[in-house]
């Protein structure tokens, strides 16, 4: 019951915690929500590299046990949302069922299917993705910070979700035909390599769709880096202006101690100090 008498749903419960980034309780359902995160991503790499049959056991059990939480975490997001349709087609939704699909698929194909489907392997690295969903505002999951910051961690994330997703891909595409490609690591030095321009040349792709993955990635970097760069050089270029608009030609983002527009002369008196 709430202080004024009324009674909170649990539906509405549910809504606050997953929205809230200033309470106590808000702020480590985020944090253990990106911990596990990390250690979904952390697990899926892992398990391209030759390990005990014990050791593959209890990382599935992790995987499955964090694909749990993740799985009530989305019913729960739809459940609690104003429009489920819309709740459904949202792009951090999509990212969410995807990451935690080939977890269990498992349990609808034989476990010999999904092993050997390889767009069932390749579709787990976009849970890399839930990254984004900690940047999507300035209520950043410790707090509010500064817009630049949440660009400058947005341009990081983007950076490395690239990397990642094109070394996953990649990773998918060839390791079953190129001896080159045995593991992530593998896979995540061509693409450093390959999208930095070194090129060395060690490792190629030997599959057409490992080719068509690193044209793809190429072109993911050279449009989304850039673009997030931008941003950030933008924020620092108007660091020192002060948002005044001109009323005869429209510009905005004038000197602190303007008083015309720069672009048409027309007298603005802009004012700084507390004096005009």
């Amino acid at each position: 019951m709430d202080s004024d008498g009324s009674t909170t749903s649990v539906r509405d419960r549910v809504r606050f915690y997953l929205r809230d980034d200033e309470t106590t309780a808000g702020r480590a359902l985020d944090a253990t929500l990106f911990v596990l995160n990390l250690v979904f991503v952390a697990i899926y790499v892992a398990q391209t590299y030759t390990l005990s049959a014990d050791v593959r056991a209890l990382l599935w059990s992790a995987e499955l046990a964090i694909a749990v939480v993740f799985a009530l975490e989305y019913a729960a997001r739809i459940t609690v949302a104003d429009d489920v349709l819309a709740a459904i087609r949202d792009p951090y939704a999509i990212v969410d069922l995807l990451a935690i699909l080939p977890t269990f698929a498992v349990f609808v194909l034989p476990a010999s299917t999904v092993a050997s489907i390889g767009f069932l392997r390749a579709i787990r690295v976009v849970r890399v993705l839930r990254f984004y969903r900690f940047t999507r505002d300035a209520e950043f999951f410790f707090g509010t910070v500064s817009d630049n910051a949440l660009r400058a961690a947005k341009l990081l994330i983007t950076v490395l979700v690239i990397l990642f997703v094109s070394a996953g891909l990649f990773y998918g595409a060839e390791h079953a035909a190129n001896p080159d490609v045995g593991t992530f690591g593998d896979a995540f030095y061509y693409t450093v390599v390959t999208l930095s321009t070194v090129g060395f040349g060690d490792v190629l792709p030997v599959t057409t769709l490992g080719r068509w993955v690193t044209i793809a990635s190429i072109i993911a970097a050279i449009i989304l880096v850039p673009q997030q760069a931008s941003k950030i050089v933008k924020e620092w270029t108007r660091r020192e202006k002060v948002d005044v608009t001109c009323p005869n030609c429209g510009l905005s983002a004038h000197d602190p101690d303007a008083s015309h527009c720069k672009a048409c002369g027309h007298v603005i008196y802009q004012e700084t100090g507390g004096t005009a």
